[in-house]
């Protein structure tokens, strides 16, 4: 299906469905992790001698499922993260088609660029100076949503323990980048913006909604904002402006399950 979309005087015409860049959910099986937390896992439902199970005998099959959105999968949060107050990000993320720019960065090592808590030697970084080159050429109304493919793109983040291989995160420069070029939907492929371990500062967090260190107060216009996290995006999908389908699981919680998909411009008028 084509579709024509109007976004300042131009007409962009895209190629319906897309690409997902989800990480599908393997329930019991290989899937990214991060702060040692269990696994996802699925458990046929059992009561008084009936088992939601086909294989076992069961009429049909019936499973309770358990997960941690924020450490076993792709999932879309919002600043009800790291607010007091209970926000649901079902109820500020709508899946409209999103005007977005995907861009491949290899992190930095040994940067002189700064973080709270200071950086390691062994941290690896997505820079400011690299990132505001990047997004510098791109037509503001493509940076609504940021897509960032870091590189190596390895396949082995789609199952990745990230206890075992520690992941890149944003400089603060960076992330001042994203806030200040007015990203409103930030999709990457690591587990965490911030590094795994920053003594609970969630630094890149509150300075990407906005809200000051250390505080959980937030102003109306950051309700929209969400930081979607553990994607992949396949190497055939090349760096550039798309549309963004961000479907996100109808929870009650600051972070859901999610199903970003990238719709490819066919041509511009």
């Amino acid at each position: 299906m084509r579709v024509e979309i109007e976004i300042g005087g131009k007409t962009h015409r895209v190629q319906l469905p897309g690409t997902s860049i989800a990480i599908p959910m393997q329930f019991n099986g290989a899937q990214p992790n991060t702060y040692g937390v269990p696994g996802a896992v699925s458990k046929a439902y059992e009561q008084d001698g009936w088992v939601g199970d086909v294989r076992r005998g069961g009429s049909c099959n019936f499973e309770t499922y358990t997960l941690t959105p924020h450490c076993n999968g792709t999932h879309t949060e919002c600043v009800g993260h790291i607010a007091a107050e209970r926000i649901s990000v079902h109820h500020q993320i709508q899946a409209n088609l999103v005007p977005a720019t995907l861009i491949s960065i290899s992190p930095a090592t040994q940067s002189s660029e700064t973080y709270d808590p200071p950086l390691n030697p062994e941290d690896k970084v997505i820079e400011g100076a690299v990132l505001r080159q990047a997004l510098e050429k791109i037509p503001p109304e493509f940076r609504q949503a940021l897509i960032l493919r870091t590189l190596p793109n390895e396949p082995t983040k789609k199952s990745r323990d990230y206890m075992q291989d520690a992941p890149a995160f944003f400089s603060h420069e960076a992330m001042r980048t994203i806030f200040e070029m007015g990203v409103q939907h930030l999709l990457v492929d690591m587990p965490s913006v911030d590094r795994l371990f920053d003594e609970g500062k969630l630094s890149n967090h509150h300075l990407f909604w906005g809200v000051e260190p250390g505080q959980d107060d937030f102003s109306a216009e950051t309700l929209r904002k969400s930081i979607t996290e553990m994607i992949f995006v396949p190497d055939d999908l090349p760096d550039g402006v798309y549309f963004l389908n961000l479907q996100v699981a109808a929870w009650k919680s600051d972070a859901a399950p999610s199903n970003p998909v990238l719709i490819p411009i066919d041509e511009k008028e």
